[in-house]
């Protein structure tokens, strides 16, 4: 099977210093994603995307936050973005097999998940298909969660999933280095 083409070309070396020096500071030493060499092609698109990037330490942990975007990601069917999460990110936080597994196969009561876990899970797959939450799912959320932490989690969904609009209807290759969704 061979690799996607990308439908819109992605920059190509030598980038322009301003844009090699954004490389170097998100990709703190590796080739840049295709993903990114794509938008930054683009001024006003990779302008955008960068603000709107929500990597920085935020209100939610490295696992919730990782959690949302595994999650978000295999349920829009993006496996280029949940494979590079996963690869970069399962291991610092703390993700097990069964649990990134989990975030393509299982619902939230998975019983690998905590309870925090499982209202977040939750709240991804109601936002994911009624883009909005019942008083009961904001309440389960809220037992676990503040509203620093919640309006997070809203915004990685909404991020992410415009992160997997674009990687999927790009076709981005699926980069050589990120996981595969279980089959």
């Amino acid at each position: 099977m061979s690799s996607p083409t990308p439908r819109i070309a992605p920059l190509d070396q030598p980038y322009p210093p301003q844009i090699q020096a954004q490389f170097d500071r998100i990709m703190r030493g590796a080739p840049p994603l295709v993903l990114f060499r794509v938008m930054a092609a683009h001024t006003r698109a990779w302008d955008k995307f960068r603000a709107a990037g929500l990597l920085d330490p935020g209100p939610l942990s490295l696992r919730e936050r990782e959690i949302v975007i595994d999650r978000t990601c295999a349920l829009n069917h993006c496996e280029y973005e949940w494979g590079v999460h996963v690869a970069v990110f399962a291991g610092p936080a703390k993700l097990t097999e069964d649990e990134v597994r989990a975030t393509v196969a299982d619902n939230a009561t998975s019983p690998c998940w905590s309870p925090a876990e499982q209202a977040l899970i939750a709240a991804v797959d109601a936002l994911h298909h009624r883009a909005t939450l019942t008083d009961a799912e904001f309440a389960a959320l809220s037992g676990h969660y503040d509203e620093a932490q919640i309006l997070e989690i809203m915004l990685l969904c909404g991020f992410y999933r415009t992160v997997s609009y674009l990687a999927n209807g790009l076709n981005l290759p699926l980069e050589e280095k990120a996981a595969r969704f279980p089959r």
